[in-house]
């Protein structure tokens, strides 16, 4: 899942952390101008090599044998023993806690439950990512026998929470957490500002082109080439 916290080193403990909503938007960089997005020959090289290996891991994927796959698992556990999770109320509330990677999602959900209000602690809630949408369910036999690491929720992830009942999911609605949790809250901690976009990559050579390096996109921008195309 995107912006995500590193996981810790140390064996986690029964500690949590609880961050304040916060309205802040990320700062974005200038508009660049147009001659920016025009696509040079590496633009077009990296786009076909990276349209190249995912086909290519696509063809290759069912031939991988379990003993792969699981060797890569173990590999992957062995690098990120523990995982750190955010669970983001719809205020924008944000519980925060490390857990084994070897821990089940059941283990996350007992951990939010733990700390709702007593009158909230019988209604449901689903735990879910946003976009593209995935539901993690207790209920859902792909899920419930995973590990966190197998769910690819390692080293870290920002899961989102909604509850059954849609009073409590509107953002003036305060998180329904104990009294003592939310007088723990902190302010969120801000992300460093992103660098001046209107520092362009210095310039590399390429074999027959006098083009430069290859650009990124802007969020804000379509490029000329794909306008055509489209």
């Amino acid at each position: 899942m995107s912006s995500q916290p590193p996981a810790e080193s140390s064996q986690p403990g029964p500690l949590f952390k609880v961050f304040k909503p916060t309205d802040s938007q990320p700062r974005l960089p200038p508009p660049l101008p147009d001659e920016y997005f025009v696509p040079t020959a590496a633009d077009l090289k990296d786009a076909q090599s990276t349209l190249t290996a995912r086909t290519k891991a696509l063809v290759d994927a069912p031939l991988q044998s379990r003993a792969v796959r699981e060797a890569a698992e173990k590999s992957k556990r062995d690098r990120w023993p523990l995982t750190r999770i955010r669970i983001k109320f719809p205020d924008r509330t944000q519980l925060e806690k490390v857990f084994e990677s070897t821990d089940k999602i059941k283990s996350v959900y007992a951990f939010v439950r733990e700390l709702l209000k007593d009158d909230v602690k019988p209604i449901k809630f689903i735990l879910y990512q946003s976009p593209p949408k995935r539901d993690f369910k207790v209920s859902d036999p792909k899920v419930k026998t995973l590990s966190l690491s197998e769910l690819q929720l390692s080293p870290a992830s920002i899961l989102l929470l909604r509850f059954e009942d849609e009073s409590l999911n509107h953002v003036n609605v305060t998180a329904p957490l104990l009294p003592e949790v939310l007088s723990k809250a902190i302010d969120l901690p801000i992300p460093p500002a992103p660098e001046s976009a209107s520092q362009k990559p210095s310039p590399t050579p390429i074999a027959n082109s006098s083009s430069t390096t290859s650009k990124p996109l802007s969020s804000n921008k379509i490029p000329k080439w794909l306008k055509i195309g489209s």
